[in-house]
């Protein structure tokens, strides 16, 4: 009778005891947009046990959708899930860049700034950062409005920039801090009528 009770139980245990094997889902449009503006998508194909590698390459070759193109960019500038190619893995990060992903543009901007992967090219950061902030990306308002702060790209993108990054919406203390005063730094560098103009909503 034990022995029958103990097999019912492991027999039992079987059955629900998750499959390791079984298929891994594919991360929709908008699930990998997300793991990516928190900068979890390496982290999570790791998770998968890169089960996803086909699917994820085809379409950022194939299908060339902005938000692979730059999972695979990254996953081959980092050797993640296969041989590290950090030449071509820039490509596919320009590739989801040129189509207009935030978070591309302010890696790419964060990069050309910082001298990482690529030659450092204030100008080349400051165009790619221009366009993320534009799109809202706060990483890129910020690193934008400093290089303003420090002598690079062009006044013309002053009242923009502050525009965008006055408007920026953050419930950390220290990220607001450091927006209160990239903004008082830029506000020095424009006539008052400007920073009103800028601190006016859209």
């Amino acid at each position: 009778m034990c022995l029958l009770l103990g097999m019912t139980a492991a027999l039992h245990a079987e059955e629900i005891k998750p499959d390791s094997t079984s298929a891994v889902p594919l991360y929709t449009q908008e699930e990998l947009v997300g793991l990516i503006n928190k900068n979890q998508h390496l982290q999570r194909v790791k998770a998968d046990d890169c089960q996803l590698l086909d699917d994820i390459k085809a379409r950022a070759e194939v299908m060339a959708l902005p938000s692979y193109q730059f999972l695979y960019g990254d996953m081959l500038a980092y050797g993640v899930c296969l041989d590290a190619n950090v030449e071509l893995g820039v490509h596919y990060m320009r590739q989801a860049a040129q189509q207009g992903l935030a978070a591309a543009l302010e890696q790419l901007g964060r990069y050309y700034d910082t001298g990482k992967l690529v030659q450092r090219d204030k100008a080349m950061a400051i165009t790619y950062l221009r366009e993320a902030a534009a799109q809202g990306n706060l990483a890129a308002q910020l690193r934008f409005v400093r290089l303003l702060n420090d002598g690079h790209g062009s006044p013309r993108d002053f009242e923009s920039a502050y525009h965008w990054l006055f408007h920026a919406v953050v419930a950390d203390a220290k990220v607001h801090k450091q927006i209160e005063t990239a903004l008082a730094q830029l506000a020095e560098k424009m006539p008052e009528s400007v920073v009103k103009r800028a601190r006016l909503s859209n």
